[in-house]
């Protein structure tokens, strides 16, 4: 981080803009010492905005136009309030003249609003006189999204959207008060018909398994869409668009057509799986760009099959109901393929342009077969979300929302105007990433998310919550405020923005509403402390790490100091499963790679006393003896969890077959295998779909989860 001394401050008027935008001029760090942003960095924040703070000057007349902007339109660009309470409205019109202003509901009704008596001092907009008339949105409008009319008198009329949304969401559906579940990364957990990476038929198989032995859920990485040709990102953390998924994930043999291709048709599908299903038992580092070759010769060949007349009516409605979005989706993935390698013309960075047009004409064929790879993978996974629940899971599949794009992704450039240029979404520095991080990811604008009524969020959530029992929000922080890092800068150069958290949370919640879904924001990290609450207060559980709950004096919480509203685990897949980490693997491996900016011999002495204190603090709870094997140490671990009041437990894939190896090291690109590592046991030999069931480990962990939960009648049967 930059030498506060060497660091310019803002002046006067760039510190009132940047507040006026939510532009934090000054931050607490990890270690509790104050900062304050450089003026530069501000700077360039704000020019991201579409704001020009290059002087004083330029301040003083941007905070002006900021000022005066609500009084230009009648309405707001868009409005969304919670249930249960009234809200005020302002409209602008010319002063004196008459306007009512009524909603119209999305099933068809009408609702009159009512003018409260609030006088507010007319003033000179643009040379018109202009007024301001406050109405009352009522407290029991109807969930959902709705339409605000203003008549006003000459003859106009003015309208915006309203969103109303939950004020809080209802408590999981369980069998009993609490749940527990199982955390994997899909990709990395393989059978014998898979095509070298796990894929939604192995998500089935896993969802019946873990259904049959009790388990609530079944939480997984984000399946966000990926890169289409070249090189496919590993990390699911940085798609190409949150709101489609990575046909990669599709099992071929699964779709119907599949099985009417003729004989030379189907074995060109037969010999693309041949050529990756050997690597479904090797411990070498996972090849997506093999097994998404092999997959994509498959589909084409099955898509050119055709379908019959009532699937393709199905396929017709799915786009229909998709809408412009996918269509822009595939699109972008026919350009990707087409201009492979090769930079894009300039006339396609804006998606709208008459040559993205006649481009879309012209790969009207790849368009229609990027669209049918969306509508496939998502049947498949409605099918692994209804083999959840025919389980007996009582949530099912939990998706996992990542925090954002890539910069050069389908998103990015289909929702160009959403995002703000030039930034890249990261963390500050903490204790566990000492030279902050940068995950190169632009993030929205919180002025674009108004204009457009919060629609990118809103089509995210609808799409990953339709066939899913939950949803995991990656740093749900980013809903109140992000770490923006202009390009050039380092990661503890950036700064935080404020986004509109009562919008944000608001929106989600209703789309989780309308998908009977739990939402669990991943909380972990610095948060503000009034955060937390409100969370819990509109029903979003939050995230407890095993390793990160301490009390002040660096013990262990104890298991009645946890909060309840949480999804409890051991561990994350940034550090290692617990049989790395009490080894101190997550050491070893910041040191050869070059990570710590702390002597080593300090990180190692911290993790060793880390260690005593847990296992002192096992002891205590008498949960293991005086010289527990690694395998006790890994279920006491979870049955202290288990003893937190947390209404959802998880348990790691990792932990329950003896895995080793992290599946990422934060601040690492290539240095490491991340996202890349198969399921293995602590011997490093593959863990396969089919081996689960007959896994002693696994087995008995899940029965010490389930003996402490008080649930474990179903598995004796």
């Amino acid at each position: 981080m930059t030498d506060p001394a060497a660091v310019e401050a803002p002046g006067p008027s760039l510190h009132r803009l940047a507040d006026a935008l939510g532009v934090a001029t000054d931050f607490w760090d990890f270690t509790g010492h104050h900062r304050t942003v450089g003026a530069p960095t501000i700077r360039a924040v704000l020019a991201a905005l579409g704001v020009d703070a290059a002087t004083e000057e330029a301040a003083e007349a941007a905070l002006a136009e900021i000022d005066v902007a609500p009084w230009r339109a009648t309405l707001p660009p868009s409005v969304v309030v919670s249930a249960g309470r009234e809200h005020d409205l302002a409209v602008h019109v010319p002063d004196g003249t008459a306007v009512r202003v009524h909603v119209a509901v999305e099933d068809g009704r009408r609702w009159d609003l009512t003018q409260r008596e609030v006088w507010t001092a007319p003033r000179d907009v643009d040379g018109v006189r202009t007024g301001r008339a406050t109405f009352v949105l009522p407290a029991d409008l109807p969930l959902g999204w709705h339409e605000l009319v203003a008549d006003v008198e000459g003859g106009s009329r003015a309208t915006a959207p309203l969103a109303v949304t939950p004020a809080a969401l209802e408590a999981p559906t369980l069998a009993t008060d609490r749940g527990w579940g199982v955390m994997a990364q899909l990709y990395s957990v393989r059978s014998a018909t898979s095509w070298g990476v796990g894929d939604l038929a192995d998500l089935a198989e896993l969802t019946a398994f873990f259904g049959d032995v009790g388990a609530d859920f079944l939480l997984i990485n984000p399946l966000h869409a990926a890169e289409t040709t070249g090189h496919m990102t590993p990390s699911p953390y940085l798609p190409v668009s949150r709101r489609f998924f990575n046909p990669l994930y599709i099992r071929p043999e699964d779709i119907p057509e599949t099985a009417y291709l003729t004989g030379p048709q189907r074995a060109l599908v037969e010999w693309a799986a041949q050529e990756v299903r050997p690597a479904n038992t090797t411990n070498e580092p996972l090849d997506r760009d093999a097994s998404w070759a092999a997959k994509l010769r498959a589909l084409e060949v099955v898509h050119a099959a055709g379908r019959s007349r009532s699937r393709q009516r199905s396929l017709d409605r799915f786009r229909a109901e998709e809408g412009q979005g996918l269509e822009d989706f595939a699109l972008w993935c026919a350009l990707q393929e087409k201009y492979a390698g090769r930079a894009w013309p300039e006339e396609l960075a804006d998606a709208r342009s008459p040559f993205a047009a006649r481009e879309r004409r012209e790969l009207a064929d790849r368009v229609d077969f990027h669209a049918w790879l969306q509508w496939v993978a998502d049947s498949q996974l409605a099918h692994a979300q209804q083999v959840a629940k025919e389980s007996g899971m009582g949530l099912g599949v939990m998706h996992d929302l990542a925090v954002g794009v890539h910069p050069d992704g389908a998103d990015s450039w289909s929702q160009r105007e959403a995002f703000a240029l030039g930034i890249g979404v990261g963390a500050p520095p903490d204790m566990y990433n000492q030279q902050g991080q940068n995950w190169h990811q632009p993030p929205w604008r919180p002025d674009a998310l108004a204009r457009t009524a919060y629609a990118p969020l809103r089509e995210m959530a609808r799409t990953v919550l339709r066939h899913a029992g939950a949803v995991r929000v990656d740093h749900i922080l980013g809903l109140f405020r992000l770490w923006w890092i202009p390009d050039g800068m380092g990661a503890g150069e950036g700064t935080y923005v404020r986004y509109d958290h009562e919008a944000m949370v608001g929106v989600l919640l209703l789309e989780a509403h309308r998908a009977g879904a739990v939402v669990i924001g991943e909380d972990l990290g610095t948060v503000e402390p009034w955060v937390r609450g409100y969370l819990a207060e509109r029903g979003v559980l939050g995230t407890s790490v095993l390793w990160f709950e301490k009390d002040s004096a660096g013990w262990p919480l104890e298991p009645g100091d946890y909060r309840d509203l949480v999804l409890a685990t051991v561990d994350t897949h940034d550090l290692p499963p617990v049989a790395g980490y009490l080894a101190e693997e997550h050491v070893d491996l910041r040191e050869r790679l070059g990570l710590l900016t702390t002597p080593v011999d300090e990180v190692r002495a911290e993790a060793r006393l880390e260690r005593e204190r847990m296992v002192a603090r096992l002891r205590e709870h008498e949960l293991v003896g005086a010289d527990p094997t690694e395998r006790e140490l890994v279920e006491a671990l979870h049955a202290y969890v288990v003893r937190t009041p947390a209404v959802l437990v998880g348990v790691s894939l990792t932990d329950a077959v003896g895995e080793r190896r992290a599946q990422n090291q934060p601040g690492t690109d290539t240095e490491y295998p991340n996202w890349k590592v198969p399921l293995a046991d602590g011997a490093e030999r593959v863990v396969m779909v089919e081996d689960l069931p007959g896994s002693a480990r696994l087995l008995s962990l899940v029965a010490a989860v389930r003996a402490a939960m008080g649930d474990d009648d179903r598995l004796a049967d």
